[in-house]
C-alpha cells in the first residue's frame, strides 16, 4: 500500500503569494496613475485650447478637408498631440480623469458660448460669401486659402454644373459649404411634382365627396 502523498504548504504559500503579488501589480500597473492629478486634469486643457487656436488661425478649410493633404493634417494631430495629452501615463485610471476632463472643458466652453453670441463669433469666426450670382469672389478665395479647382469640386459634389448655375455659395464656420442655385435641383423638382400630384389627388377626392349622395 502506497503511502498518501505529503502536502508542501511551505511551497502552496510561496505560490500563493506570487499569484497575489502577480494580481496587485496588474491592478496597480492598470488603475495607479503615474502623473499627479492635477497635472492629468491640465494637460488635455492646454491642449483642448491650443487646437481651437490653431484651428482659428489656420482657418476653415482644415475642417473642410478639400484635399487629402488637410485630411492627413487631421488625422495626424491625433498622434502628435497624444504625448502632451497623457504624458507617461498609460494606466486607465490617467485615461478616465483625462477623457473628463477634455468633455467638462468642451461642455464649459460650449456653454459660455451659447450665452455669449460675441465670443461664439471671435471663436468660431464668421461665414465667407465666396460665389454670388455665378461671380467668384477671388478676394474671399485667398483669405480661406481656396483654388478655383478645389471649390469647384465641392460644388460638383452638390450636384452643380458649375460657377455660374450657383447663386450663392458661403463656407460656413464648421468648414461645410452652403450653396444655394439659381434653378431649382433635380430632387426640388422631384419633390415639387409629388407635392404637386398629392395636391391634385385631394381636390379630386374633395370633388367626388361632394359628389356622393348624403346619408
Amino acid at each position: 500500500m502506497n503511502p498518501l502523498p505529503v502536502l508542501n504548504w511551505n511551497v502552496y504559500e510561496e505560490k500563493n503569494i506570487e499569484s497575489r503579488r502577480e494580481i496587485t501589480a496588474v491592478l496597480e500597473s492598470m488603475f495607479h496613475p503615474q502623473l499627479p492629478l492635477l497635472e492629468k486634469i491640465l494637460r488635455p486643457m492646454v491642449v483642448y485650447f491650443f487646437l481651437i487656436f490653431l484651428l482659428r488661425i489656420f482657418g476653415k478649410r482644415e475642417l473642410a478637408q478639400l484635399n487629402p493633404f488637410d485630411l492627413v493634417v487631421l488625422l495626424s494631430l491625433s498622434n502628435v498631440v497624444q504625448n502632451a495629452l497623457i504624458g507617461n501615463d498609460n494606466s486607465v485610471t490617467g485615461g478616465i480623469v483625462g477623457a473628463l476632463s477634455l468633455l467638462t472643458v468642451n461642455w464649459l466652453v460650449v456653454r459660455f458660448l451659447y450665452s455669449s453670441p460675441k465670443a461664439d463669433r471671435l471663436v468660431e469666426g464668421t461665414e465667407q460669401v465666396l460665389i454670388r450670382d455665378g461671380v467668384l469672389d477671388q478676394t474671399a478665395l485667398r483669405h480661406e486659402l481656396l483654388t478655383e479647382s478645389e471649390l469647384l469640386s465641392v460644388i460638383h459634389r452638390q450636384g452643380f454644373d458649375g460657377f455660374e448655375s450657383v447663386k450663392k455659395c458661403v463656407l460656413e464656420p464648421n468648414g461645410s459649404f452652403y450653396n444655394e442655385g439659381h434653378t431649382p435641383s433635380e430632387a426640388e423638382q422631384h419633390y415639387g411634382d409629388i407635392v404637386a400630384r398629392l395636391e391634385n389627388i385631394q381636390r379630386e377626392l374633395g370633388q367626388v365627396r361632394t359628389q356622393l349622395p348624403a346619408r
